[in-house]
């Protein structure tokens, strides 16, 4: 008769093997299982914390504006302590138009009576400003971009470009307007109470101008290539001094202007435009722009959306090199730095 217990213990064997083949099945069900569930739970939530928050990483640090500018930051406006500030960056060291040296004395008057020297807040609170540089050019006539260009965190014009009776074409919000004495709005008609104005001094006779009209003294119009504002239709608060660093980065440093030019030739300076593209840089995460299109081969074209004036005189300009700040922009836009509406 055979043994009874080896039967037993083979039978045993056998169940023990079935055992743990059922355990090891189990086990990779449930981390099967684990993983699926992991991964819905994940579809569900992760995609739009991650979009969102790589697609506001994008927006929101554009590192070609600090390569392009070779700076991490620097304040666009000049406060009280800006001479702190020009030892620092160099400035005091330069004259007008490039630093403060020559008209110091009349930013100390005007900035005294400047109570702010900052952005809005209701633009220095947005996180991710997107910006629109709207130039004068005349390829904006009839362009019905102005929707479009309202609905910019944004919009920096400059010099005296109306947008009075152009709203359909250039939109009818100004968030900032850059200008100098001879280009600011005197008209009261196109005073805007949301519009932060930003002046550039070019010389030491725009300093002493601004600091005339915020003290009340008579006004000298002595030294402008045309005569100045003679009134400020603008509330102190809504004033800022454009940091001569950037108009010295425009120069130098963007459209490589000489640090002195020959006697036998004028000094080019940059267009307003280019300025208002720079100080863009400094502000804003995304930079748009609109109506920086000149044609110089055509001298009989528009040169502004407004007014009766033709490609003519911008080529008779010689103040400005519009060819190298055309050249840069193409630029900036084919590494797509920033965009072109028109």
């Amino acid at each position: 008769m055979p043994p009874v217990v080896h039967t037993d213990r083979f039978s045993m064997y056998q169940g023990l093997i079935v055992l743990r083949k059922f355990l090891l099945v189990g086990i990779v069900c449930a981390a099967l299982l684990h993983f699926m569930l992991h991964r819905f739970v994940q579809k569900k939530t992760m995609p739009t914390l991650a979009t969102d928050s790589l697609k506001e990483y994008r927006t929101c640090y554009n590192e070609k504006f600090h390569l392009l500018l070779n700076i991490t930051e620097v304040d666009p406006f000049l406060c009280e302590d800006f001479r702190k500030q020009s030892v620092t960056l160099g400035t005091n060291k330069l004259d007008l138009p490039y630093g403060t040296r020559r008209g110091e004395r009349y930013l100390d008057q005007a900035l005294k009576r400047l109570p702010k020297c900052s952005q809005p807040d209701e633009i220095k609170n947005i996180s991710c400003k997107k910006c629109v540089v709207v130039g004068n050019g005349g390829v904006l006539r009839n362009s019905t971009l102005g929707k479009k260009i309202d609905s910019y965190d944004v919009i920096i014009r400059m010099n005296d470009g109306p947008v009075l009776g152009y709203e359909e074409d250039v939109g009818q919000k100004t968030t900032f307007r850059l200008c100098y004495p001879e280009s600011i709005f005197s008209d009261a008609l196109h005073y805007d109470p949301n519009t932060t104005v930003v002046l550039m001094m070019f010389k030491p006779h725009d300093a002493k101008w601004l600091s005339e009209l915020l003290t009340n003294r008579r006004v000298s119009t002595y030294g402008f290539w045309r005569k100045p504002a003679m009134n400020l239709i603008y509330l102190p608060q809504q004033l800022r001094i454009l940091n001569p660093f950037i108009l010295r980065q425009v120069s130098q440093d963007i459209l490589n202007f000489p640090t002195k030019f020959p006697k036998t030739e004028k000094p080019k300076h940059p267009t307003t435009g280019i300025i208002a593209i720079t100080l863009a840089f400094h502000m804003c995460n995304e930079v748009h722009i609109a109506g920086f299109k000149y044609n110089l081969t055509s001298l009989n074209t528009t040169l502004h959306y407004y007014g009766n004036e033709t490609m003519s005189v911008m080529a008779q300009n010689e103040y400005h090199n519009i060819s190298a700040e055309q050249m840069f922009l193409r630029d900036l836009v084919e590494r797509h730095t920033i965009t072109n509406l028109t």
